[in-house]
């Protein structure tokens, strides 16, 4: 599968792996020999795409190595070492180039490869990882921006703020008083979350998960591994709260269907309360914006705790309710054959009595 080629997500696209040659930089990269490594996907794999040895101290020299090596309409990933070191040797940065005018299939491509790199670099090595879509996100003026957020104090946001208030009010509340809650906390997609949704839309891919980012406080992509309804069980973590959209293929009275289910999973109190109200709250905004603004028609809502319940028996009983029946009318029992039984009042006295 060459990279200008279209991208199947019928198959896994985590299965990547590093070519001998990336290897080998990669190692020599880590004794210092290197200032900046390029790597690209080509044909299934991590290729080298550039390099750059180290010439001066590391902040004079980033514009006039990166800048370069970027391409308009093409993501790739770039590993900029630092000239500070830590206990496994020298630091890095990872720049993940994602390009806004590059084909959407190939920024997923990217996205979900990014773990498989750092895991053949060796994630010890790498000290920030900053995404740029922009050329000023990642120039050296972008990285210093980037640390001044860092060592900046945040404030509280007005849904920290209405966490702390209710975490505080929490120790009052009794039987007699009412539950206080969130209103809707309208965090917004990353751009990834939102491709990854337009591909599901288009049913390019089946599933969609998706996560908060709380120190960014935005929602992102968590997975789009291809799912079957056995697969779902597995795709619901045990530990932490997660959005789901699962476009679930079935058979109904005869028609083939594709319906969008969409699962709020909660693993109940494993998580910290600040995760459940926050998820809580931003789970009807998300599906606004998914329903209104992306058009995406969502058949069934539901909210599990665990993947254990998702059978296929289930699903389609969720998704296709069978209709209540209506009461039969009670019937009075039929009386002993050849006896009449004894006379009983069935009006009010004076009125004029009657067999039944």
């Amino acid at each position: 599968m060459a990279i200008n080629q279209p991208v199947s997500f019928g198959a896994s696209i985590t299965c990547f792996f590093a070519a001998a040659e990336v290897k080998d930089v990669f190692a020599k990269a880590r004794n210092g020999e290197y200032r900046l490594i390029k790597v690209v996907i080509e044909n299934e794999q991590l290729v080298l795409g550039g390099l750059k040895p180290v010439a001066k101290k590391w902040d004079q020299e980033w514009d006039s190595s990166v800048l370069p090596l970027l391409e308009d309409a093409m993501p790739s990933y770039l590993l900029y070492r630092l000239d500070t070191t830590n206990n496994q040797g020298y630091e890095w940065i990872f720049l993940a180039w994602s390009p806004d005018h590059s084909p959407i299939r190939q920024k997923m491509l990217y996205a979900a490869t990014r773990a498989t790199l750092k895991k053949e670099f060796g994630g010890g090595h790498i000290k920030e990882e900053i995404f740029g879509t922009a050329k000023d996100d990642v120039s050296i003026n972008g990285y210093k921006r980037y640390l001044t957020s860092l060592a900046a104090p945040l404030p509280l946001t007005a849904a920290e703020e209405q966490l702390r208030h209710i975490n505080e009010v929490q120790t009052d509340i009794h039987v007699d008083t009412k539950q206080q809650s969130l209103q809707g906390v309208a965090f917004p997609m990353q751009r990834e979350a939102i491709e990854a949704l337009e591909l599901f839309r288009a049913k390019r891919i089946n599933y969609v998960q998706l996560e908060i980012d709380f120190p960014k406080e935005s929602i992102k992509l968590s997975s789009t591994a291809p799912t079957e309804v056995r697969d779902l069980p597995k795709r619901i973590p045990k530990d932490a709260a997660r959005y789901h959209f699962f476009l679930y293929k079935h058979t109904h009275e005869g028609d083939f269907l594709e319906s969008t289910v969409f699962f709020y999973s909660m693993p109940g109190y494993k998580c910290s309360i600040r995760e459940r109200m926050l998820y809580s709250s931003c789970k009807n905004p998300l599906l606004n914006t998914v329903e209104n603004n992306m058009h995406i028609e969502i058949a069934k809502k539901l909210e599990i705790e665990n993947g254990d319940e998702l059978t296929s028996e289930y699903l389609y009983e969720e998704v296709h309710p069978k209709q209540h029946a209506h009461k039969q009318i009670f019937s009075k029992p039929k009386g002993p054959t050849g006896k009449r039984g004894g006379r009983r009042i069935t009006r009010a006295p004076g009125d004029a009595e009657y067999d039944d």
